[in-house]
């Protein structure tokens, strides 16, 4: 059964990166697979239920935190508010505009996480670019500059909150330490693609989007826009002020939208209100198989969690190969294909946080400097932070990032393997580089 688990996994994420190939939708056989692979965890197992629950909780707090954002998004989109960036961003060189989005979504992941900063900037680029495979390139080096900004922030990447609660690392220092790697690792790739971008940006095509001009008041467009993007912003100070989930900030948010459009648009005709409101309208136009998209994603990777894949692995690493520059490689490898949260989680048990008595306690010179990586604030944690949070960037189903990018553009994973890939490798090995020489 151990072995059929693997083959299994093997061949549902085959399934998804040969989506157009086969012609099944990605969530569908996402939710296949994650199902199968607890079918094979409960034959023989009296505690398959409670394994199960307990990672529906985990699994729940993602899902309804991306629910939210993404409602969040969409009534700020069906409002035209996004389209008030059109006076701000007058660009039409593709360069520029991927200078300015790649910064943007760098700094607003570290404030808002790097989940909502990608569906946030995604909007946007929905508004101001034409054509498919400009819009998946773009989406592609968002996921790269949002996994980037997500690393160095205690807040940006659920793997950094883990570090940063579970008292490896502190705010203060996470920053300071993986700030540049983060950056290098971001603009490696930009200032790569750069050379080959001369073409001038393709407005997109009229949509019912241009209606919602007519539709809401200019005062209506900025007010939903600032409300959205501030709530969003809020979501780290409730959450710090609290110590609740994230995806309970994000419902206060949506809460308050959700009114305040009844509110705007009370007096309104049933048409226009059914359109702009959240209740009425924009729940419904919600991209579903993205939510369930990652529901079977994340259930196979619990799955393979539950069953000890994930624990062998790691005791594999420590046993052969006794280097956190190497294990943090492997890891951030490994995070491209399994969510990087089991995989922290993982290293987080395999290794104590060390204290200046522990320490003193190890006689062999050579083990007690190997451990002193592990202390508060160690070289072990902070470079865990960076590989786990941009290790994720090199495939489109590594991250949530790109789990979100791949539901909300469609892109096609094998396009993404080609296109975005490479470069996100530069990156994180240039960034990998940039840590060892600080």
């Amino acid at each position: 059964m151990f072995y059929l688990i693997i083959v299994l996994f093997v061949l549902g994420y085959a399934a998804i990166a040969f989506e157009q190939q086969i012609a099944v939708d990605k969530a569908a056989t996402a939710l296949i697979t994650g199902v199968l692979l607890w079918v094979c965890i409960s034959v023989g197992s009296d505690n398959v239920h409670d394994d199960l629950l307990r990672h529906l909780g985990e699994i729940g707090e993602i899902l309804f935190f991306l629910l939210g954002a993404m409602t969040i998004v969409e009534t700020i989109d069906s409002h035209g508010s996004f389209n008030m960036l059109s006076k701000v961003i007058t660009t039409t060189s593709k360069i520029k505009l991927l200078w300015i989005f790649s910064f943007l979504t760098f700094f607003m992941a570290a404030v808002m996480s790097n989940l909502t900063a990608t569906i946030v900037t995604i909007a946007m680029i929905n508004k101001l670019i034409g054509g498919k495979n400009t819009r998946w390139f773009f989406a592609g080096m968002m996921v790269l500059a949002a996994n980037a900004g997500g690393a160095w922030s205690p807040i940006g990447d659920v793997t950094t909150i883990m570090l940063w609660i579970g008292g490896q690392v502190t705010a203060l220092n996470i920053i300071k330490q993986v700030f540049i790697p983060s950056l290098i690792c971001m603009l490696v790739p930009l200032i790569i693609v750069s050379f080959g971008m001369k073409d001038e940006i393709v407005p997109p095509s009229r949509s019912d989007r241009e209606k919602s001009l007519v539709e809401t008041t200019e005062r209506e467009r900025w007010l939903m826009l600032l409300t959205g993007i501030g709530g969003l912003l809020c979501v780290p100070i409730f959450r710090y002020i609290t110590n609740l989930p994230p995806y309970i900030g994000i419902m206060m948010v949506l809460a308050i939208m959700w009114v305040l459009t009844e509110y705007l648009h009370r007096k309104k005709k049933v048409k226009l209100k059914d359109y702009l409101t959240v209740g009425e309208g924009i729940l419904r136009k919600i991209d579903m198989p993205t939510i369930f998209f990652f529901l079977g994603i994340l259930l196979a990777v619990a799955a393979l969690q539950t069953a000890g894949h994930l624990n062998l692995t790691g005791r594999f690493l420590d046993e052969k190969i006794n280097d956190i520059y190497a294990i943090n490689i492997i890891i951030g490898a490994l995070s491209s294909l399994v969510d990087n949260v089991p995989l922290v989680a993982g290293a987080m048990g395999m290794y104590e946080i060390m204290t200046p008595e522990k320490l003193a306690a190890i006689s062999d010179p050579t083990q007690a400097a190997y451990m002193a990586n592990f202390v508060v604030d160690g070289a072990f944690w902070k470079l865990l932070a960076y590989c786990a949070g941009t290790g994720g960037s090199i495939l489109i189903i590594g991250s949530a990032a790109g789990v979100a990018a791949m539901g909300l553009t469609k892109i096609n994973f094998i396009w993404f393997l080609k296109k975005i890939s490479w470069l996100a490798i530069l990156g994180y090995v240039s960034g990998i580089v940039a840590y060892f020489l600080l």
